[in-house]
């Protein structure tokens, strides 16, 4: 039976490419001269933290790192940003999480996009993935599409792997 899986997944090495040029491009840059702006992969890779001695410097540094990431094919959907807060002696920071997997409600909500849709495939939640089969392979891109469409409305990065005839 033709099936594909719909997953969630950052690379971690493009990503950590993408942290290092932020940085060195940082620590040259004339406007961030003195202002001991920092980023931060976590040790279990699922946050970055914006570090600086403003919240102006913060958003600076954001600005550097999104166009990097994208440019290295990572989508910027799977990134959810927690508010600025003082850390102490004039220091601010910033969280930014990382989206690895499909949350449950998620999952949910795209498997009730398909039965909305009267599609004539099965979706079925596998941990944080949702296996998607169907009787024809034309059904199966019917739902990728479907997918993609509402990929902005649900705030949700996917990718369709494990595509099988």
């Amino acid at each position: 039976m033709p099936s594909f899986d719909v997953v969630s997944k950052i690379d971690l090495a493009e990503l950590d490419n993408a942290i290092n040029q932020t940085k060195k491009e940082i620590s040259t840059r004339y406007d961030f001269q003195g202002a001991q702006a920092d980023i931060v992969l976590a040790p279990d890779k699922t946050s970055i933290t914006i570090k600086a001695n403003s919240e102006d410097r913060v958003q600076a540094a954001k600005e550097v790192l999104l166009p990097k990431m994208a440019k290295r094919g990572l989508s910027l959907l799977a990134l959810e940003y927690e508010p600025i807060e003082k850390t102490g002696l004039s220091n601010v920071k910033q969280l930014i999480k990382l989206q690895q997997g499909i949350p449950v409600e998620k999952s949910k909500e795209l498997v009730k996009l398909v039965k909305e849709a009267k599609m004539k495939v099965q979706a079925s939640i596998q941990g944080d993935q949702l296996r998607v089969t169907g009787k024809n392979r034309d059904d199966l891109q019917a739902a990728i599409a479907l997918f993609r469409k509402e990929q902005e409305r649900l705030k949700l990065d996917m990718q369709f792997t494990n595509f099988r005839d």
